[in-house]
């Protein structure tokens, strides 16, 4: 391992006059089209449409990539809104990860307030520009491979559902990333960053309780209460948080609990998350949720079943693609606020109880480090495609410093051209990189070899989500 990552940085150190000499004038068409990009996000962002439910979202990216030659296949791995947009052939094969389903109850303008935009959802983690920034850089690497007659595939990967849908890990199952040469991966963040990042394990489940109604007042004996057992069943999962791994997360929600006050509910429901850095221990504890479950059903006189809604792998880090991602997001550089955008981001920063923003590393760049820290991570089914093909990702300050993800913060400035900058950034990030991979296939050979060594010689992918089909209607 040790071997490959230092030959991977002499090769980035020694190689890619090529690739500069030729990616100047495809970074400058990416500036002079930012506004068409701009309008492609901005509509997404208006759409904010759920998990499998992304149909106008993903027809916009389809319909974009079409027009610029692509070949599609649509509604693959089962998934109606799920595409494949490809130019070029043979190898090697550089894919593209596309993402645009926004988040439940996050409605939002795009002014420094709270104040709701009257819609079921927003984009607050900015999928929006994740998406179309992908886009983007798909569109400028074509143009590039056409100009320079270079032999190649450039693959864009439209990805329903990240947020607890699990889209890629279904794609990952059908096979999809199997000839991927690199994977390249960006997500928004408040800074512009390419170190490599926790992800963490997942598993998630709707846990549903059947009992017996009756008068809850003149007939509580007839009663069983499916909501006493979901209670039951919370109460020993939260006992449990003690005597499980430090790193591990558990997210609940009730998604029913029952009608009215007056009748006792014959049906409840409980919507769970577990996580760790490692898939084995979010297996494990899973299971011993699943056990509560079957002890608060026997405790309560019901019954129980569960439905399986996602589950997708950790990151495996690929150091030889995060390096060359760190090279290029120097390169490109973050950018400055305008006026507007400094008072926009005072208010921002004082609706999160700071002073001032801080945009060191909006105008620059994080200092590579290669240290992990799980603390606080999140989940991305990316994890299962990194576990397929070599995978590279980076972050790009798409939001004011110090907003977090899901917050009304991170929708209204996805909405502004703050979100659009960082986007950008983003775009010239990735199709910089591509064009170095393109002219030296040294580099993925160097990534494919770390990539084989990391994973392990006798390694076989199994989807934590089992051979479940899609859940399509998750959100309903």
């Amino acid at each position: 391992m040790k071997t490959i990552y230092l030959l991977g940085i002499g090769l980035l150190l020694n190689t890619i006059s090529f690739a500069q000499s030729n990616s100047t004038k495809v970074l400058k068409d990416l500036d002079e089209n930012a506004e068409v990009y701009s309008a492609i996000a901005n509509t997404i962002w208006e759409y904010a449409e759920l998990g499998y439910q992304e149909e106008k979202s993903s027809t916009l990216l389809q319909n974009t990539l079409q027009n610029e030659g692509f070949d599609l296949k649509v509604g693959v791995a089962d998934i109606p809104t799920a595409f494949i947009a490809e130019y070029g052939s043979g190898k090697p094969v550089i894919a593209f990860l596309g993402e645009y389903d926004a988040l439940p109850g996050l409605s939002q303008q795009a002014i420094a307030e709270k104040k709701s935009a009257g819609k079921n959802a927003g984009h607050a983690c900015g999928h929006h520009l994740l998406g179309t920034a992908s886009v983007a850089a798909a569109i400028s690497v074509k143009n590039w491979l056409q100009a320079n007659n270079i032999v190649g595939t450039i693959r864009y990967y439209g990805c329903p559902a990240e947020e607890g849908g699990s889209g890629k890990v279904y794609m990952s199952r059908a096979g999809l990333f199997n000839d991927v040469d690199a994977v390249l991966d960006w997500h928004p963040s408040n800074k512009n960053s390419a170190n490599p990042k926790v992800r963490l394990a997942n598993t998630s489940a709707k846990f549903r309780f059947y009992g017996v109604s009756a008068h809850a007042s003149a007939a509580p004996d007839k009663g069983r209460s499916a909501i006493d057992a979901v209670e039951a069943m919370n109460y020993m999962v939260n006992l449990m948080r003690e005597h499980i791994p430090q790193e591990s997360r558990i997210h609940y929600v009730i998604t029913d609990g029952g009608k009215a006050p007056n009748v006792v509910p014959d049906f409840a429901e409980v919507y769970y998350y577990v996580r760790h850095p490692n898939r084995e221990t979010v297996i494990d504890i899973f299971n011993r949720v699943v056990q509560a479950s079957k002890g608060a059903a026997l405790g309560t006189g019901t019954t129980t079943d569960y439905e399986l809604i996602g589950g997708t792998h950790e990151m495996l880090h690929n150091f030889t693609l995060q390096e060359l991602l760190y090279k290029n997001l120097v390169k490109i550089g973050g950018y400055h606020y305008n006026e507007e955008e400094k008072a926009f981001a005072n208010k921002i920063s004082r609706s999160l109880n700071k002073d001032m923003p801080d945009t060191t590393y909006t105008h620059g760049v994080l200092p590579y480090s290669t240290t992990l820290n799980p603390k606080g991570a999140g989940s991305s089914d990316v994890g299962d495609v990194s576990f397929n093909a070599p995978t590279g990702t980076f972050v790009a300050a798409t939001w004011v410093p110090d907003t977090p993800a899901h917050s009304w913060q991170a929708v209204a400035a996805g909405g502004t051209t703050i979100g659009i900058k960082g986007m950008m950034v983003a775009a010239k990030t990735l199709t910089a990189t591509a064009i170095d991979l393109f002219s030296d296939h040294h580099i993925i050979e160097t990534a494919q070899a770390e990539f084989q060594n990391v994973r392990g010689e006798n390694y076989s992918y199994q989807p934590l989500l089992g051979d479940r089909a899609p859940a399509l209607d998750y959100r309903n």
